[in-house]
């Protein structure tokens, strides 16, 4: 298999030739070790890479799973994996081993992905922007190398994007799933809270916001890679409804009635949206509209939003202080503070004077948010919205040179849709359907309601047939 094929089908395409010996998995290897070479050469993508032990295991490995045994990538997130090192974008954590694999890995493994690499993320996956000093420069966006991949699953999408694999581990603790998606023209989906399992090391991530998914090009590699990784698992303190069967199954059942979809063009405490983030909506409106749905411009919820972004900051620092005490109490290290970027080391600093009641109150503002939007949302199947204010961020503006409240405040005005449903919980998906008239990707968000993925894959499956985008992604020749 030559790499311009390799990179023109998905990852169940790919999977259905391994299953049927029409190729081999050490194929599949070799062409996604050269890609990802060239990736991170030109974008700065990848981190962590073992080909040699890669490549020896797609020798020998036995086909499992739906995947078979895919060429794949970790993201640089800390899921524990005994055989991939993480550092969470940080200098003080380079090169961190683990003697276990999370449940998760474990999933992924079963499944039949082999693990190649991980891809790169902002320190502690703290930015909608993917430009730690730990990797040496910015991870930069495969459609304009003048702007941000997005973050924190910045590599990951990049990865997606170029065709390196065609399904990436991404996680998403206030968009780091979808920002990333919309900032390269990949599909991305943010499970609900509980779906995908966190443990056995933790139980919850960033207070319940944080969660655990993929990246892909096509809505049915999602839907598939789902079906291997869903599921409580024991001792966990949440849980989401697995639907019966499977999500890859359902992706074909068709609606029994007109859907009835919301809109959001507006943002709230009228934080300014760009014009061709209005125009992803208004086209995918027009869309949906000419599929027999019902779409209305329908009112923002009244989530004192300002309010929000002080309590999902306030979780954040805890988060923070935790990981690097954590840190320091198993490996002390005097220069610490220096190997931290300064909105990290701000926002340790704030974390140690949190109160409890602070933090209490964070929880109860998210738990009451979930109940207002499941609320809000009793009246429409989905809510249709920019899944970022603004076009991909230019290089440079959203680093963590500041302090951390301001720097958390500039996210929130260019993430302004995303971290709420990360509070209430609910699933939502980034939707590649709209490019400016330059070829930069602008996408929009559908949120669900609590535990209906399956509903959403297949609303984003519609709208994937009905305006294909598999074969627009960067890297089309050999």
């Amino acid at each position: 298999m030559d790499r311009s094929q390799y990179r023109s089908l998905d990852g169940l395409s790919l999977a259905s030739l391994l299953h049927s010996r029409q190729v081999s998995s050490a194929e599949l290897m070799r062409c996604a070790l050269v890609l990802a070479e060239d990736c991170d050469n030109e974008f700065n993508a990848l981190c962590y890479v073992r080909p040699e032990e890669a490549l020896a295991q797609a020798e020998t490995s036995e086909l499992r799973g739906q995947f078979g045994a895919l060429p794949f990538l970790l993201k640089d997130s800390g899921l524990a994996s005994t055989t991939l090192p993480s550092s969470v974008g940080s200098r003080l954590f380079a090169g961190l081993k683990s003697p276990i694999n999370a449940t998760l890995n474990e999933r992924f493994i079963s499944d039949g992905f082999i693990s190649f690499g991980r891809t790169t993320v902002p320190e502690f996956c703290m930015a909608p922007t993917t430009e730690a000093v730990q990797n040496s420069g910015p991870t930069l966006n495969p459609w304009d190398k003048t702007r941000s991949a997005g973050g924190s699953s910045g590599g990951a999408a990049v990865a997606v994007s170029t065709g390196v694999v065609p399904i990436a581990h991404g996680s998403d603790g206030g968009g780091s799933i979808r920002i990333p998606a919309a900032c390269c023209g990949v599909f991305g989906l943010k499970p609900s809270r509980g779906l995908v399992p966190l443990g056995p090391s933790r139980g919850e991530a960033w207070g319940g916001l944080a969660a655990d998914g993929v990246l892909t090009r096509t809505v049915r590699d999602t839907a598939a890679a789902l079906d291997g990784i869903v599921g409580m698992e024991i001792g966990a303190p949440y849980a989401a409804p697995k639907v019966p069967g499977k999500y890859l199954d359902l992706l074909d059942v068709a609606f029994d009635r007109p859907l009835r979809i919301a809109t959001w063009t507006q943002a709230f405490d009228d934080i300014p949206v760009a014009n061709e983030c209005i125009a992803a909506v208004d086209q995918a409106a027009r869309l949906l509209a000419s599929m027999g749905h019902e779409v209305v411009s329908a009112p923002l919820p009244d989530l004192k939003y300002k309010s929000f972004l002080r309590a999902h900051q306030d979780v954040l620092a805890a988060s923070v202080t935790l990981t690097v005490n954590g840190k320091l109490r198993s490996s002390p290290d005097a220069a610490w503070r220096e190997k931290l970027e300064p909105a990290i080391v701000d926002a340790y600093d704030i974390g140690t004077t949190l109160s409890a009641e602070t933090y209490a109150l964070a929880i109860n503002r998210f738990h009451a948010l979930a109940r207002q939007m499941e609320v809000y949302m009793s009246c429409y199947d989905f809510v249709l919205s920019p899944t970022l204010t603004q076009l991909p961020a230019k290089l440079g503006i959203m680093t963590m040179e500041s302090d951390f409240r301001t720097f958390r405040n500039r996210v929130g005005e260019y993430t302004t849709f995303l971290a709420i449903i990360n509070a209430s919980g609910q699933p939502a998906t980034n939707v590649p359907l709209y490019w400016t008239e330059d070829g930069i990707p602008v996408g929009i968000q559908f949120i669900g309601h609590f535990g209906k993925e399956s509903e959403l894959l297949r609303l984003s499956a519609r709208l994937e047939e009905a305006a294909p985008w598999i074969d627009r992604y960067r890297g089309r020749v050999s």
